[in-house]
This record gives structure tokens, sequence and C-alpha cells, in this order.
């Protein structure tokens, strides 16, 4: 059996320790960004193109006639480069490569950026076969940020490429 004082030792030490845990789980308070801040999440995942070429007739007289398609077209997809910028500065230059152990996976690139709240320009440039020079899919526009704010910048071919939301 227990006595007194080992039971009010317990209770102090258990309270103690509650009030160390219920501090703590509630301060100092956490902020992920600063308070004047908003976030842009780049995530873009895409399929590269694939660098296709036109066979010529003495490839094609060459190939039996079940194999004569009239393009070559390698497994591997191209690179993909990507350009960021807000407010006419450079802010994100890469080249993104194709995943898998033959290079025809998809590339994938994820990227925040913390800005200030307030009007932005951004530009965001996309080159999906690098063989063709420039860029074929583009997004320009200003944004107003308000603090606390999470845009994304995304791809979908199918939603005419690059948008913000």
């Amino acid at each position: 059996m227990l006595k007194p004082a080992a039971i009010v030792g317990q209770l102090i030490l258990y309270g103690a320790f509650a009030a160390f845990i219920g501090y703590f789980a509630t301060s100092p308070k956490y902020r992920q960004i600063p308070d004047d801040v908003a976030l842009i999440k780049l995530s873009i995942s895409h399929l590269g193109d694939r660098e296709c070429r036109k066979r010529t007739p003495e490839e094609l007289a060459k190939l039996p006639p079940n194999m004569r398609a009239p393009m070559d077209c390698p497994r591997e997809r191209s690179d993909i480069r990507l350009e960021v910028d807000f407010d006419g500065q450079p802010a994100f230059r890469t080249v993104m490569h194709p995943t898998g152990l033959y290079k025809d996976g998809v590339s994938t690139v994820y990227k925040r950026f913390e800005l200030k709240a307030g009007k932005h320009q951004v530009a965001v440039r996309m080159n999906d076969k690098l063989i063709k020079p420039g860029f074929n899919f583009s997004k320009e526009a200003e944004v107003t940020l308000v603090p606390g704010q999470v845009m994304v910048i995304d791809f979908n071919p199918d939603h005419g490429g690059l948008f913000f939301k």
C-alpha cells in the first residue's frame, strides 16, 4: 500500500508533466511562413515529348515489310526545360530529366517560393521537346497575393498547358 506522501508526490509530478506538455502543445506559436508572406508552389509532373525522326526511303527498304513504319520513335523521352520569373527576375531554372531505367518515365519538379504579399508579375515557360528551340508552353500573369495565400503553378496538357490556381 502506498503512503499518502508518495501519492501526493506522484500527483505533483504527473501534474507538472501534464502542464509541461500542455504549454508546449500551444506555445510558442508555430508559423510555416511569416505573416506578410504568400507561398507559391511549383508542382509539375509531365512526360517529355518523344524525339521522332522520319526514316529515309533507303532505311525503309532495308527493313522487313512488317517493320516499315515511316517514323522512328525511340523509347526515351526528351528532357524538359523550365524557367520561372517573378517581377521580371529569374527565380528558377532547371532541366528535368525523365525517370525510369530507359528514360521513358515522367519528369517531375516541386519547388516552394516565398514572396511578400502584394502584386507580382509571374512568368513560367516550359519546353518539353528540346530539339526545337524556344518554349512551346508559357504562361504570364499579374497576380495579387494576400498574406498566407498558397498559389500553385501546375501543368495539364488537356487544359491548355501551364496554369495558376
